[in-house]
């Protein structure tokens, strides 16, 4: 588990008592936090009250007076089409709202981290379609070349819920916009972007505020190295403003269908290869064709940016070859989990950022709602 740091001693509410808020209660009092919690659900209250978690009903008048923060679970609408009424009465006492995804980026980094040879390192997935096997294709990679790896967040394991990474860890998060759009902190050393095709745009206000919600995850904190899909307008878009220039490398461009050009990096795949280009110069070649955890044009995408993000991390083209060939797909019973909304019921210069590496140098002593991270 990630205990939470900066909450000892704080009063701190948790809405929605499903998979993330359950374990996002556990993190604050293993934290030392005071932790108070509801769920619209009978069955989300009663799970609560069954780990000794104090439930308390948060629509009540006073109720906010001495509350630090509100921890929101995903799928409660802060904002479109309209605010649950406990995150609008937080809101209006000046109570900052937070999730599970501002908790982990602010508490993953601790003292152990100044004995390490390496700090651990985040690598987080975002987009419309191919972030649960980009993810999943990325944990692989690095678990086939020997590093230690978590495969957390949309997928698999709560955030909170992972082992504190060790010497030279990786943690993997694929995230959505439910989580993205309200986080507090978002500051993973790689960032990737699949592709963006309209989703959820009820909950967005449009496909604006979806692409929004997806941006923060790179203009919130300016990720070390962005790898972000350029096949669709938003993804040039966010390209564009990420670099500093035309080989400005912090940026991978990613493409499938399409060659990419230009003096900077870029991985895409055409009839079925994958190629790395630098410089203007291709620097490696993957035969996708025999690949059958890999079928078709849109899983080639999800391997340039798998691909991408490893290269990032240093790992050698060959090596990713051989591990690509050992994928066999999505794991079975591995699978994105999608909050309903609208219920609380247990959903049952150039721009640096706060990067896993520098947060060690930071110790964050904000209780877990400061505007810490913003």
């Amino acid at each position: 588990m990630i205990e939470v740091q900066g909450v000892t001693g704080k009063k701190v509410a948790v809405l929605g008592l499903g998979r993330s808020g359950l374990t996002a209660a556990r993190a604050l009092a293993a934290g030392g936090a005071e932790v108070v919690a509801w769920d619209d659900g009978a069955a989300g209250r009663a799970a609560a009250e069954a780990e000794g978690i104090t439930v308390t009903d948060l629509g009540h008048d006073g109720v906010w007076d001495d509350i630090a923060s509100l921890i929101v679970s995903p799928g409660i609408p802060h904002l479109y089409p309209e605010p649950h009424p406990i995150i609008a009465a937080a809101m209006d006492a000046g109570v900052p709202v937070d999730n599970d995804i501002g908790l982990f980026f602010r508490s993953l980094a601790t003292r152990d981290w100044d004995r390490f040879d390496t700090a651990p390192r985040v690598i987080a997935v975002t987009g419309s379609n191919g972030k649960s096997t980009t993810s999943a294709l990325i944990h692989h990679i690095l678990s086939f070349a020997g590093h230690e790896a978590q495969l957390a967040g949309n997928i698999g394991r709560g955030v909170l819920d992972i082992d504190p990474p060790g010497d030279g860890g990786v943690v993997v998060l694929e995230l959505s916009s439910y989580q993205t759009e309200l986080a507090r902190a978002l500051t993973p050393d790689i960032a990737v972007f699949t592709n963006l095709t309209p989703d959820h745009l009820d909950r967005h206000g449009g496909m604006g505020g979806y692409f929004a919600a997806k941006a923060r995850l790179f203009a919130l904190g300016g990720p070390d190295r962005a790898v972000i899909g350029v096949d669709e307008a938003e993804g040039r878009m966010l390209a564009n403003q990420m670099a500093e220039g035309a080989g400005d490398d912090r940026v991978i461009r990613v493409s499938s269908g399409r060659k990419l050009s230009g003096a900077g990096w870029s991985v895409f795949a055409r009839k079925g290869f994958l190629s790395e280009t630098r410089k203007g110069r291709q620097v490696a070649s993957i035969d996708l064709r025999g690949i059958a955890g890999l079928p078709g044009a849109h899983n080639h995408q999800n391997a340039c940016a798998a691909y991408a993000a490893v290269r990032a991390l240093g790992l050698a083209p060959k090596l990713i070859e051989k591990a690509l060939a050992s994928f066999e797909g999505l794991p079975t019973g591995l699978r994105s989990w999608r909050p309903i909304m609208a219920s609380v019921s247990s959903m049952t210069a150039k721009p640096r950022m706060l990067t896993a590496r520098r947060m060690r140098s930071r110790r964050l002593t904000t209780c877990a709602g400061s505007s810490a991270g913003k």
